[in-house]
Parts: C-alpha cells; sequence; structure tokens
C-alpha cells in the first residue's frame, strides 16, 4: 500500500509550517513518526485556540 502524494505533501507542509524544518528532514521520518508530529502538533493548536 502507498502513501497518497498529496497527503504526504500536506504532512510535509504542516510539520515544515510549524516546525521550521527542511523537506528534506521530514521526508526522512518514518510515517508512524511523522504522523505522530503531526497530532502533537494539532492537539497543541487545539489547546491554544480553546478548541480542547
Amino acid at each position: 500500500m502507498t502513501y497518497a502524494n498529496d497527503r504526504l505533501f500536506e504532512e510535509i507542509a504542516y510539520v515544515a509550517y510549524h516546525l521550521h524544518w527542511s523537506f528534506e528532514e521530514i521526508l526522512d521520518l518514518e510515517h508512524p513518526v511523522r504522523q505522530q508530529f503531526v497530532n502533537e502538533i494539532a492537539g497543541i493548536n487545539r489547546r491554544l485556540t480553546g478548541e480542547e
């Protein structure tokens, strides 16, 4: 099973925007690790905006 390119770029853009990491640094992460960063950033954003 391959991971959809659109979703991959969405994750990379999200992490890069918030952590200012390079494309290569983020792409080097294993998918579960990258997904965990996405989840953690989303949680932080929800707490900051009072959505949680």
